[in-house]
């Protein structure tokens, strides 16, 4: 009588002993990975993790020695980086090639160094995204500022309220505008959000962005708190392009 090789189910069924099952799935895992691991989504070369070694030193090259050079003012920002070369890359790749999965890391970045240089000590916040309109955000199918907050706070322990605010209006883009053209089209575009309405918060609130070019849009989330009597301690950005002149 022929015989008949054993599946993985069968193996798995009639092992004698948890270390067989172990060992198995160890190497079902590595198996799996080996296939199913993507590669890097900036260069296509096979990657650990989300962005391969290279990629990931190219990113560190793109931050700020002093990620609270800008805390200053009526709205402080710390910011991670300079939105140039790599970032700004990977920034595309999250926003507009689908690829939710980079917010981890450049998340977990932006978390790792609020928490070796808080600019604030001692001090416990509330993290709000900037909102997304709903429309965009169906079509995206994710608000990048929402997942970059997510992951912020699992490093910083931070509470995430990530409906503190909505967006109302769904405008249009704004990277051709001017300063003034974005305050025109903004203006009354973000209000309340149910949560905020319910109960305000306990705590100062942390404006997250992923990118901070003009202030403009932050600054109507701002006004927007400060007109419910929210304090907001300043904003968290993953990027800027660095020039002195619009962060003031």
């Amino acid at each position: 009588m022929r015989e008949v090789a054993p599946s993985f189910s069968h193996f798995f069924l009639q092992s004698e002993s948890s270390s067989d099952l172990a060992g198995m799935a160890r190497f079902l895992a590595r198996f799996l990975d080996l296939f199913l691991r993507p590669n890097c989504p900036l260069c296509d070369r096979p990657a650990e993790d989300e962005f391969c070694s290279a990629c990931w030193h190219q990113l560190n090259r793109t931050r700020l020695k002093n990620p609270h050079q800008f805390w200053r003012g009526d709205l402080p920002v710390f910011a991670w980086g300079r939105y140039e070369g790599t970032l700004k890359r990977s920034i595309a790749a999250l926003k507009y090639e689908g690829r939710p999965q980079l917010a981890r890391p450049l998340g977990h970045a932006v978390g790792r160094a609020w928490s070796a240089s808080p600019p604030l000590k001692s001090r416990r916040f509330v993290v709000v995204p900037i909102p997304m309109h709903s429309e965009k955000q169906r079509k995206r199918g994710f608000n990048q500022a929402e997942l970059l907050a997510r992951h912020f706070c699992e490093v910083t322990r931070f509470p995430l309220q990530s409906r503190g605010l909505t967006r109302v209006r769904n405008t249009k883009p704004l990277f051709e505008l001017n300063r003034e053209e974005r305050r025109q089209v903004l203006e009354n575009a973000i209000d309340l959000g149910e949560p905020f309405r319910r109960r305000p918060p306990q705590h100062p609130v942390l404006l997250f962005d992923d990118i901070y070019t003009t202030g403009t849009t932050v600054r109507e989330a701002f006004r927007t708190l400060q007109n419910c009597g929210i304090s907001v301690a300043g904003v968290v950005v993953l990027s800027t392009p660095g020039d002195r002149r619009s962060l003031v």
